[in-house]
């Protein structure tokens, strides 16, 4: 079985203590990929060293998280562009749109998701959105920004099947992580009327855990538990998930 995470932060300081067990776990549950977030400048470093170490199955993305827009966000926006221009990522992310911890910064997320977006589509690259209550937010600036370069994932896709099928209509792909074996997860409701060709699997490691891990610490290995979960959604086996999506996610990002 081979299985892709397009979403875990693996450089998370909650990984200190054992990060290459933890990974060597997923290793053993057929997780063969792993796509890794950016958060902001001060995680650069140990991106980098992440995929030093792990050469063949580590795979970057560069970019700011709307959460990390604060009133420095033209030098971390500057960070990302010197990255971009430097070295090969598969995608600009994550970033997007976050209101649920703090409105006072939505102009600058704005501005910030927006810039970003025009970065990923000059360097021919995805993005990988984030969003929390803020889906009118992000549609609009899909919305404006939409053409034949604007592709990505919907990371951690916790809406609607009207808000799906939008987020699809811009070329979009739905993560989908822990969120959909929570039993107050909602998207199990719906899941099976979006197409599987249409999906990308992933866990937000450290975050998220899937039921029967819920409230602890997620990490890769993981992923397995969402995939069993789409299996029952989709009615098909779990070697179909993992053969589907990850041939999804080497759409997405260009490998």
């Amino acid at each position: 079985m081979n299985l892709t995470d397009t979403h875990t932060h693996l450089y998370s300081e909650q990984f200190d203590e054992d990060r290459d067990k933890m990974i060597q776990r997923a290793f053993e549950r057929g997780i063969e990929r792993f796509f890794i977030p950016a958060i902001d400048s001060t995680y650069t470093d140990a991106m980098l060293k992440l995929e030093a170490e792990y050469p063949e199955n580590m795979f970057l993305m560069m970019g700011l998280h709307p959460t990390h827009v604060k009133d420095n966000y033209e030098n971390e926006l500057s960070h990302v562009e010197e990255m971009l221009a430097k070295r090969k990522f598969y995608a600009v992310g994550e970033i997007g749109i976050d209101l649920y911890w703090d409105k006072s910064y939505l102009q600058q997320q704005q501005d910030a998701f927006k810039r970003q977006i025009e970065l990923a589509k000059s360097y021919h690259l995805p993005i990988v959105i984030h969003c929390r209550e803020a889906f009118d937010e992000i549609f609009e600036i899909l919305e404006e920004c939409h053409d034949d370069e604007l592709h990505g994932i919907f990371h951690c896709f916790t809406g609607s099947v009207d808000q799906a099928m939008k987020a699809l209509s811009y070329n979009m792909k739905l993560g989908i992580g822990g969120v959909v074996t929570f039993k107050n997860g909602k998207i199990d409701r719906f899941l099976n009327e979006i197409p599987i060709s249409e999906i990308v699997l992933e866990t937000d490691a450290p975050y998220l855990a899937p039921t029967p891990f819920r409230g602890k610490r997620n990490e890769s290995a993981y992923l397995v538990n969402v995939a069993e979960k789409l299996s029952h959604i989709y009615k098909v086996s779990i070697e179909e998930v993992a053969n589907v999506t990850t041939e999804n996610s080497k759409t997405v990002f260009g490998i």
